[in-house]
């Protein structure tokens, strides 16, 4: 649980008031923290991972930056339970294109029990919603646990049943996502430690993707942003548009005014290593393209 006064911050950086956990409070906050709290792997592209520990992780996204899954969805879960709301944990795993279908728990998702009134009889029913800040470029808003498609926006989703785990989900994005879908284990994760080895596989570990790629993600209602090393792309209901940048302070300009990351907590030595690098990498894709 948050203190009163991490919550009262945590909201304010949602540009948020303390409000009873309804539903529509629920859409408010999550659509506030995809588009104020970007998806990232900057700390893990500069060598300085943030550790997924309570105390940790809820210090770093309240007063600092961003982060991936482990970092969004493991600090909105803090708030939503602060808040007065019932959210569970749920291990996951995301479907990159080309790749099966599977639960590895390198994804943490969430979910909502929220009761609705039940106006015929007066009395009160749950709804279960997916609640997920941390995929970046999908959802902006919860997604109730109704099997079929539901649209937001530009992009359209499609929930079945998982058929790499039962009971579980399957959330499939839509045809012109980066990714195909992302599969959770219905039954709740216990806590936040189970994933701190995936973590430190992805932060460390010469395999890890993320280590050598910088990737920064935001969603808005009718468009998504991501900037891939040197590459700015957006993507709204006309198209999709992209653009190089390769000027060190365009490109230190973009991150802070549309990802909303000034990276106020690296030095000036530290960014300047990170630019360097940013810089290496995407010569290195040019030349093999």
């Amino acid at each position: 649980m948050l203190t009163i006064q991490q919550t009262d911050d945590y909201l304010r950086r949602l540009g948020m008031e303390r409000q009873q956990p309804t539903m529509e409070f629920l859409f408010a906050l999550h659509r506030a923290h995809v588009e104020r709290i970007a998806w990232h792997t900057i700390d893990l592209f500069a060598g300085k991972p943030v550790p997924i520990d309570s105390d940790s992780l809820i210090h770093h996204i309240i007063y600092r930056g961003g982060g991936y899954c482990f970092h969004l969805n493991g600090a909105f879960h803090h708030l939503l339970r602060s808040l007065g709301y019932h959210v569970s944990l749920h291990r996951a795993g995301v479907q990159p294109h080309g790749y099966e279908p599977r639960i590895n728990s390198f994804h943490l998702s969430l979910s909502v029990h929220l009761p609705i009134e039940n106006r015929s009889n007066e009395n009160y029913a749950y709804q279960t919603w997916i609640v997920d800040v941390g995929l970046g470029d999908m959802p902006y808003e919860p997604i109730p646990l109704h099997f079929g498609e539901h649209k937001q926006g530009f992009h359209t989703y499609k929930l079945t049943p998982s058929s790499v785990k039962t009971p579980g989900w399957r959330l499939e994005h839509d045809p012109k996502g980066v990714f195909s879908g992302v599969d959770i284990d219905a039954e709740a994760a216990p806590n936040m430690e189970e994933f701190i080895p995936k973590h430190q596989y992805l932060s460390s570990s010469p395999d890890s993707t993320w280590i050598n790629l910088l990737l920064v993600q935001n969603r808005h209602k009718t468009s998504s942003n991501e900037l891939r090393g040197c590459v700015y792309s957006r993507r709204d209901e006309q198209g999709l548009t992209k653009s190089e940048i390769t000027y060190r302070t365009e490109w230190f300009e973009l991150l802070s005014d549309v990802f909303d990351e000034p990276l106020n907590h690296f030095s000036q030595l530290e960014k300047d290593e990170l630019w360097t690098k940013v810089l290496k990498v995407h010569e290195k894709w040019k030349r093999n393209q």
